[in-house]
């Protein structure tokens, strides 16, 4: 979802269906509140979640939604497939009209995913730039090795998109079990780089994203609104 800034004025025309003259004299005659204050200006800049009231009565009333939800293997990452549940369809209760997935997992993969319809907050939160950490704990179907942890600190070439990927973090856990941190995304990144080794990943657990750290008290398919500290721990650029 992008976010929708616009005039005052065009929003009021648009869903009342009148002229910006006559918006001017519904802002001069006070009777346009813009987050319960007094608008006058007719190019008062307005978004997606601001409350707009006119003689009273609400013409936008958006809230911000922020979700976490412990995702199953074989659940995919989208609002409609033909072949599989989705994330969005285990959002029971919540309206899910303006929700987008922020980080998406494969349809094997498992663990935190992060649900929203503030896409500011979505785009700091996975920007490239941004560099933000994502941890991951990784099974594997041959024993790791040592040498493993280097190649990983290293970074490795792609060929494929002729890039290499950014230094990433590889803790051994035991023989078979990694935690891996990245602070990119590329395409099954994780699998590739354990491919190169010829060691297929067997299961691939998100455990937190930045701050957001998945609820242990989840069950898998379940899901809860983000605290207001989980929520601002995203610093919006």
């Amino acid at each position: 979802m992008v976010s929708k800034r616009g005039r005052l004025d065009q929003f009021i025309a648009g869903t009342l269906q009148i002229s910006k003259k006559a918006v001017r004299g519904l802002l001069i005659s006070n009777k346009v509140l813009v987050d319960g204050q007094l608008a006058k200006s007719p190019d008062l800049q307005i978004d997606e979640f601001s409350h707009i009231t006119c003689n009273g009565v609400v013409l936008r009333q958006y809230q911000k939604q922020y979700y976490m939800l412990n995702k199953p293997d074989g659940v995919v990452s989208a609002t409609i497939d033909d072949k599989h549940p989705t994330a969005l369809g285990l959002m029971t209760g919540v309206n899910t009209d303006m929700l987008h997935i922020a980080g998406r997992l494969d349809l094997h993969s498992t663990g935190l995913l992060l649900l929203t319809n503030d896409a500011k907050w979505s785009a700091a939160l996975m920007a490239p730039e941004h560099k933000v950490d994502k941890q991951y704990l990784v099974t594997l179907a041959n024993p790791l090795q040592q040498e493993y942890v280097e190649a990983f600190a290293n970074g490795m070439y792609f060929e494929f998109e002729d890039i290499t990927t950014l230094p990433a973090q590889l803790a051994l856990l035991s023989s078979h079990q990694a935690r891996v941190v990245l602070r990119e995304g590329k395409y099954h990144q994780i699998k590739r780089m354990f491919g190169r080794f010829r060691n297929p990943v067997v299961a691939l657990h998100r455990e937190s994203v930045g701050n957001i750290l998945l609820d242990n008290t989840l069950l898998p398919g379940e899901f809860r609104a983000l605290t207001k500290a989980e929520v601002d721990s995203v610093i919006q650029h």
